[in-house]
């Protein structure tokens, strides 16, 4: 549950909670329109068969339109192995966005949750960004209403503003830094080296684990995945009983209990290379299940086990798999193209502002990785 800004970090603790705010409302109803969504869906299931005949069709309206298709490791295998297929590309968010922006293509299709739409079009103004549909959007978004989090950062001036990659084109106005968990830490001991104090936004758990990291002193806007949120660290201890030699990957977007157990914390892209580098043949992997197609498809010696979303008397909200990733379905993203419908619009000054904070995130990577392209 999301209950707005936490104070200075100094536990892993939130008080009692006060009755459901409007976000949490909000956040309750996109929950029981997507849950209605995926409901109508359960038993369309699709034939090899059937997903050629998409491609097929897909694919003319690709080369139609001059358009690519860009996708997060979380989105349904059928929409990653589209993207493959088709010259697309598969990533995490900002990579995805900046493989949008330096291809050739003009239109943009972006399969994955709302915030990555905006980033792509963010980094590319002038090209047309559409998605499968306008309806997935994210917890962590949807916890940080741009007013809130202005509100927020007026009475705490004194704080640089980081926030995550997962947050609205507004939120991300409003920061001096937009980072990827693959660069927080490193973006955070950078400025902590300088003596600054950060705000931080919006996942907590993520925020703890940079807190720990670097010790910076670091006030902690309180947001969560619904994925994450639910791992458990003695679902997963119970699971090391029966594969003893299985190394634990973890996104740190997961709670401190189930970091603790992990062998390596990282990213989507650095849990795949963890994978393949890691002299382990079975790892217990606590992150969204949609990684397992590219975990499986680069390592495919070895094995990979979903990490336990329940322990002993919890209940699965999300089951290690994205409701709104999963609204990314073959039949609306042919529709989206069929139609050229759903496309995302981000108001040129919001678009300027987001760019600023992103564009300081490319420059420190690039002074991080010199030989990289930004």
């Amino acid at each position: 549950m999301l209950h707005g800004p936490l104070r200075p970090m100094s536990s892993l603790f939130v008080e009692q909670s006060p009755p459901m705010s409007a976000t949490e409302q909000l956040l309750n109803r996109q929950e029981i329109a997507t849950d209605l969504f995926l409901d109508v869906r359960e038993d369309a299931g699709v034939s090899e068969a059937e997903y050629q005949s998409y491609r097929k069709r897909i694919e003319a309206l690709l080369r139609r339109e001059n358009a690519v298709v860009v996708a997060h490791y979380y989105t349904d295998p059928w929409i990653q192995r589209l993207a493959e297929q088709t010259g697309g590309y598969v990533s995490d968010s900002l990579e995805m966005a900046r493989f949008g922006r330096d291809h050739s293509a003009t239109t943009l299709v972006v399969a994955g949750v709302r915030f990555m739409g905006e980033t792509a079009k963010i980094l590319t103004p002038d090209k047309r960004v559409l998605m499968p549909t306008l309806e997935a959007t994210c917890s962590l978004d949807i916890g940080c209403p741009s007013d809130e989090f202005s509100r927020f950062c007026d009475a705490h001036p004194d704080r640089t503003v980081v926030v995550y990659a997962n947050t609205s084109a507004a939120v991300k106005a409003r920061a001096d830094w937009v980072v990827t968990s693959s660069i927080a830490v490193d973006v955070v001991d950078h400025l902590a080296d300088r003596g600054e104090k950060v705000l931080w936004a919006p996942d907590r758990h993520l925020g703890s684990y940079v807190q720990a990291q670097t010790q910076a002193d670091m006030l902690l806007w309180d947001g969560a995945c619904i994925v994450h949120e639910e791992f458990r660290a003695s679902g997963i201890r119970d699971l090391k009983r029966v594969y003893p030699d299985a190394a634990v990957l973890a996104h740190p977007e997961s709670p401190a209990a189930v970091l603790e157990l992990a062998d390596r914390v990282g990213s989507t892209s650095q849990i795949i290379a963890a994978a393949a580098s890691m002299p382990q043949s079975t790892f217990i992997v606590a992150t969204d299940r949609g990684l397992m197609y590219k975990l499986e498809q680069q390592v495919p010696h070895k094995r990979f086990l979903e990490a336990p979303t329940a322990g002993r008397g919890a209940h699965c909200y999300s089951c290690a798999h994205c409701p709104w990733m999963a609204m990314n379905q073959l039949d609306n993203l042919l529709h989206c193209l069929e139609a050229a419908s759903n496309e995302i619009r981000v108001p040129r000054e919001v678009a300027k502002a987001a760019m600023r904070p992103l564009d300081r995130m490319l420059g420190f990577r690039r002074a991080q990785q010199p030989s990289a392209v930004a």
